[in-house]
């Protein structure tokens, strides 16, 4: 599925404006012009950027941005305003926004913060598959045999698990046998390799830019 850019914009001339701009450059846009239009239409399992406006009427856009969060859908966002504030960028940023941009709108930035979006949603998504592949490859072991996975992890020879755990090394040879077979591994480096898949992508997510002060505007 390819990816959808979101514009969220109460201004319907900025809206119009930056739907023709991205589709000009090869996006699917998707236009709303309140946050309660754009919820309704708002599909978490598309690969998506949203470019949200900062100050709206009802719920504005950094509240919006709370309310996906709490929801799990963790698209990243750009964010827009005319009337921006330091303490409004920092707050964006700190909640995962990618980009903090004043009106009238930098073409350029605004682009390369899109394509920065959409890059980092597909991957996180590639990520979160192979996960889940892991993981229910991992499901077909049996307690015991997940009970051996950190002792092969070690390194440690058949003879020296066999002994920490008490049992016989025959029995050892064919569990790690059989880990092998339903992980469909073949050796200790593939299953640390397939361990990390298992583990949280999260420390893997790259870390939004750095927040840039926003300027003031004569519009506040």
């Amino acid at each position: 599925m390819s990816a959808v850019v979101h514009v969220v914009d109460d201004d319907p001339d900025v809206r119009k404006a930056l739907g023709r701009l991205l589709a000009l450059d090869g996006f699917e846009v998707q236009l709303s012009g309140s946050t309660r239009e754009f919820l309704d239409r708002y599909d978490p399992a598309t690969t998506a950027c949203i470019v949200l406006d900062l100050s709206m009427p009802g719920m504005d856009g950094l509240e919006l941005q709370a309310m996906l969060a709490e929801r799990g859908a963790l698209h990243p966002v750009v964010f827009l305003t005319g009337c921006g504030d330091i303490a409004s960028s920092v707050r964006a940023m700190k909640a995962g926004a990618i980009d903090f941009l004043t009106k009238p709108v930098d073409v350029d930035a605004l682009l390369e913060a899109v394509k920065r979006g959409v890059v980092m949603d597909g991957n996180r998504r590639h990520r979160s598959h192979d996960r889940e592949d892991a993981q229910a490859l991992l499901a077909t072991l049996t307690p015991r045999e997940r009970e051996l996975v950190p002792h092969l992890l070690t390194g440690r020879l058949n003879k020296q698990i066999a002994g920490d755990l008490g049992i016989a090394e025959k029995t050892i040879k064919v569990h790690r046998s059989r880990i092998m077979h339903k992980l469909q591994i073949r050796s200790l480096v593939d299953l640390v390799h397939f361990m990390e898949r298992v583990e949280d992508d999260a420390a893997r997510t790259p870390a939004p830019a750095p927040a840039k002060p926003a300027r003031e505007s004569a519009d506040c």
